[in-house]
């Protein structure tokens, strides 16, 4: 989720930060399991809280173990693996694949060639696999790309709309159940934080190397922000998540406002 969904650390209790990285941890162990060390290397915090969320509110069976890896040689730490942790593995995977695509379709970079041909069997796989997740992520991102070449007034919103739209696809862990209005509500407002905030991050660099970005001038990015993530955090409440709360709250509530917070006050 772009480096915008984490814990805000100072504000957890150990316990929590021990169990929160158990889950970090267990699913690397899962994109290992699953894809190799070319799947290990996509792993990042933010996808952490997907499996948290998604264990908690369907309320999965937790495998416990201790392992050590090449990160932790000499100590054993601590695994919490689900369901969703498998899960959020392949969606880390093909979210990484239709990022090499976007960006070799922009850049023709070789990077993004490379990235493409080293995920494409995977990638295959779990878009067999995840025939709904694939279709609405590729059809988001398409649009999104449209969207922002052109570049228009309202671009922004369009833009955060896209993003939406694909959280909602990645979040649809079993599409069409009972739980899909309020964990659609939650995961499109997401999706259009991250949109807004990563446009708002990134528009100082982008305006100095000229580059193109969404956000205008006379638009008020933190009323944005406070915003979506309000209704966001509205429907997260609505959900029945009783494990992990207190650290799924740590994230939605402090956590993903850390970038802001840090960029604020320098």
């Amino acid at each position: 989720m772009f480096g915008y969904v984490q814990i805000r650390k100072a504000e957890l209790k150990v316990k929590d930060y021990e169990l929160y990285h158990s889950f970090y941890c267990g699913l690397c162990h899962a994109l290992k399991d699953g894809h190799g060390l070319k799947g290990q290397i996509t792993l990042t915090y933010d996808c952490t809280f997907l499996v948290m969320l998604l264990s908690s509110l369907y309320e999965l069976d937790v495998d416990k173990s201790k392992s050590r890896c090449i990160v932790h040689p000499a100590k054993k730490h601590a695994l919490s693996i689900t369901d969703a942790s498998r899960y959020c593995a392949d969606m880390n995977v093909l979210l990484s694949w239709y990022h090499f695509k976007d960006d070799h379709e922009d850049e023709k970079s070789i990077k993004a060639a490379g990235g493409l041909a080293l995920y494409r069997s995977d990638f295959l796989k779990i878009k067999d696999k995840y025939p709904y997740q694939s279709r609405g992520i590729a059809k988001a991102m398409k649009q999104l790309a449209a969207v922002e070449k052109a570049a228009a007034e309202d671009a922004l919103d369009k833009g955060a709309d896209c993003f939406g739209r694909l959280m909602m696809c990645l979040f649809a862990y079993r599409p069409g159940d009972v739980f899909e209005h309020d964990l659609n509500g939650m995961a499109f407002h997401l999706g259009r934080f991250i949109y807004i905030m990563d446009a708002w991050d990134d528009k100082e660099e982008d305006m100095k190397k000229g580059r193109y970005n969404p956000l205008k001038e006379d638009v008020d990015a933190e009323a944005l922000l406070f915003d979506e993530m309000a209704k966001s955090s509205y429907y997260f409440e609505r959900l029945p998540c009783v494990q992990y709360g207190d650290i799924l709250r740590n994230i939605l509530y402090a956590g993903v406002w850390n970038k802001y917070d840090r960029k604020v006050q320098r």
